[in-house]
């Protein structure tokens, strides 16, 4: 039974592979990289090592407690890994849906969106609120199932591992045999643009299969080049107000809302307003693609239009 963290033995090897991204931005693409946006990436990269610190302990009771009424026990069996590695990145494909989807866990999950550079120090902006928003519910049916709680956590940080190195403009495509089962980062910059063709697709971690299954999947153009960030970009630096700027806008909207529609702002989409004033990503992406499939008018030389 593993007593550590493969994650613990990848740090070095991220280092080295953001330093070796950073010399050839230098080169290559100068725009990939910008000082104080990397320093608030390293930063949420230390607070979030900190929390999972601070909270790792708890989630890990909150598995065995699961794992202590599951329906049957799998064990400690060669085939039993893989099989958990497969399911527990489907288990994350529901959670990074769903904190695409519902604002509560879009909450946590927007710190990682917040940058607009494409590079591997991205990677690091994990969130700080991970525990607080209870994105850890989304593995606790592993448990049950009879997964051992060491073996789910073990697992989650290989997932964690390989998605890594997709958050990077120095990679163009991967063989097509891999870009057809593998998350790329050709994939996961789709995920991250905020271009409306883009928005809320390619929820996977390891596996693209599953937006291939589930209808999210979407290829990134060669004409599309995509636009990162957040769809309300944070337009600061602040490391603190980049952390909780979700929860606080969130906590005024509940505050200010009728009380028939409070819920609806932590439940709804991020974007969602009772009164219409504002659009979530789904909204955004429909119109524009209504807009492209609107037929074109073409004006004759009397200026009388036909489509």
């Amino acid at each position: 039974m593993p007593d550590f963290s493969p994650v613990d033995y990848a740090v070095p090897a991220f280092v080295v592979l953001v330093l070796a991204e950073m010399i050839w931005a230098r080169r290559r693409a100068r725009h990939a990289y910008e000082t104080r946006d990397t320093a608030v990436s390293l930063a949420f990269g230390l607070g979030s090592t900190v929390a999972g610190a601070l909270t790792g302990g708890l989630i890990l009771a909150l598995l065995f407690l699961a794992y202590d009424i599951r329906l049957t026990t799998i064990g400690w069996a060669w085939w039993a890994w893989p099989l958990c590695f497969v399911l527990d990145d489907l288990a994350y494909y529901y959670f990074h849906r769903s904190a695409h989807r519902i604002r509560w866990f879009w909450a946590s999950h927007v710190n990682h969106h917040s940058s607009q550079h494409y590079n591997l120090s991205t990677a690091l902006r994990q969130s700080w609120t991970g525990f607080i928003a209870m994105s850890f519910v989304f593995r606790l049916p592993l448990a049950l199932a009879g997964f051992h709680p060491t073996m789910i956590i073990f697992c989650g940080a290989l997932n964690l591992i390989y998605q890594f190195w997709i958050h990077t403009e120095a990679v163009r495509r991967m063989p097509r045999w891999f870009e057809a089962v593998m998350n790329t980062p050709s994939h996961h910059r789709v995920h991250h643009a905020t271009n409306p063709i883009y928005l809320d697709r390619n929820f996977a971690g390891t596996f693209i299969i599953w937006d291939r299954m589930f209808g999210t999947f979407e290829r990134e153009s060669d004409v599309e080049q995509p636009r990162y960030g957040i769809v309300r970009q944070l337009g600061s630096f602040n490391l603190i107000w980049a952390v909780l700027h979700e929860w606080i806008g969130m906590a005024r909207d509940v505050y200010a809302a009728p009380w028939r529609h409070k819920l609806s702002y932590l439940w709804r989409e991020p974007g969602w307003s009772h009164d219409g004033s504002r659009k979530s990503s789904a909204v955004i992406r429909q119109e524009w693609l209504a807009q492209q499939e609107a037929p074109i008018e073409i004006h004759d030389k009397d200026g009388e239009g036909s489509p």
